[in-house]
């Protein structure tokens, strides 16, 4: 079993959208959905590449999670702190 962690834009409306074109493939067991970062992870037996296209074609925009976007959320949620001191 494998987990794919994905970013995709949405909003809480989206996430309907996002469980129905994830559920018409095969092999997936669970999807966890962080509305607030925008971070989908699909754990399963599916390709990562097929549950990335199954999204896009749900009409989503979707992209592979990167260590990029941890350092993006963390700017933007206040939680980066360097020396003690919180700059955010």
């Amino acid at each position: 079993m494998e987990s794919v962690e994905l970013k995709v834009e949405m909003v809480g409306i989206h996430e309907k959208r996002l469980r129905k074109s994830l559920s018409k493939l095969k092999g997936i067991e669970k999807v966890e959905v962080d509305a607030n970062s925008h971070k989908v992870v699909v754990t399963g037996n599916a390709h990562r590449n097929k549950i990335l296209r199954a999204i896009r074609r749900g009409g989503l925009k979707a992209d592979f999670w990167s260590a990029q976007n941890d350092l993006l959320n963390a700017y933007a949620y206040g939680s980066l702190r360097f020396n003690n001191f919180n700059f955010f």
